[in-house]
């Protein structure tokens, strides 16, 4: 069986968030790509402002949107940006430069230093998925809750951008690209609910559909060259060139489910 890239600490760090620059390559494709669906840190930001007043932690914060979103929106007294990797903290920090009662902290989702019961919310959106043990993780942030704190996880369906993985593989690029383990194996829409349930009382289930059309080989190479879970050769120009050549030139319609559990400390 191949080992799945997004559990191996060693590539999560270096293949995916290392690089500010190379996340901002692949969310930015993905961005324009889409067609429908609500912003995730907007619906975030508003599902965080019924919670309490207090501490808000933004866990796996990346590059800030979400914790920029939060800080907007909820203006707390104290906003802690939390994640494990150096270089998306500081482009975090670069996005809210000036604000107020904003932290930043780094280290491991599974030991967060932060005391019993600190925290009025807790977010941890689209990363929960870089587990093992997803269901430890949850049971930290129930540790780091206060009572009658709110908690807000965020993933995708397993099935996510499927049409993606059909076209890198027919191209011949990754011809086991569809059988590969997916980002969101361990943590996703259908066992999502059950594992937060295990250690808080959930209170809220969200569906979202997104949708997106990447226009041409261009736009596909430009996202698929950054996703470690393919074998590609080559950079962007020669996956586009492959592209082109295997499948044509046209657009790619694709899809994912987003889903938010929104939950209380017990």
């Amino acid at each position: 069986m191949t080992a799945n890239p997004f559990l191996d600490t060693d590539r999560v760090r270096h293949d995916l968030y290392a690089d500010a620059g190379r996340i901002a390559q692949r969310t930015g494709a993905l961005s324009r790509a889409k067609t429908a669906g609500p912003h995730p840190a907007t619906v975030i930001a508003d599902l965080a402002a019924t919670g309490l007043r207090g501490t808000v932690l933004d866990i796996g914060c990346g590059r800030g949107t979400t914790t920029l979103a939060l800080a907007e929106r909820l203006d707390p007294p104290r906003l802690i940006a939390f994640d494990q990797s150096t270089a998306l903290l500081a482009e975090a920090r670069s996005r809210l430069t000036g604000r107020l009662g904003v932290e930043f902290l780094r280290g491991d989702f599974h030991a967060i230093d932060l005391p019993n019961s600190s925290v009025a919310v807790a977010v941890a959106a689209f990363c929960l998925y870089h587990s093992p043990r997803p269901a430890a993780v949850i049971a930290e942030i129930a540790r780091c809750l206060a009572p009658g704190g709110l908690s807000i996880t965020v993933t995708k369906s397993p099935d996510s951008y499927r049409t993606l993985d059909e076209v890198i593989a027919a191209s011949g690029l990754d011809p086991e690209a569809t059988s590969r383990p997916s980002l969101y194996e361990t943590f996703h829409s259908h066992n999502q609910a059950e594992t937060v349930a295990a250690c808080l009382d959930v209170q809220q289930v969200v569906h979202h559909e997104h949708r997106f059309r990447f226009a041409d080989a261009d736009h596909i190479a430009e996202y698929a060259a950054t996703n470690p879970k393919y074998q590609l050769g080559g950079g962007v120009e020669e996956i586009a060139r492959r592209l082109r050549e295997t499948v044509g030139n046209g657009s790619l319609e694709t899809t994912s489910t987003v889903t938010y559990v929104v939950a209380t400390r017990r």
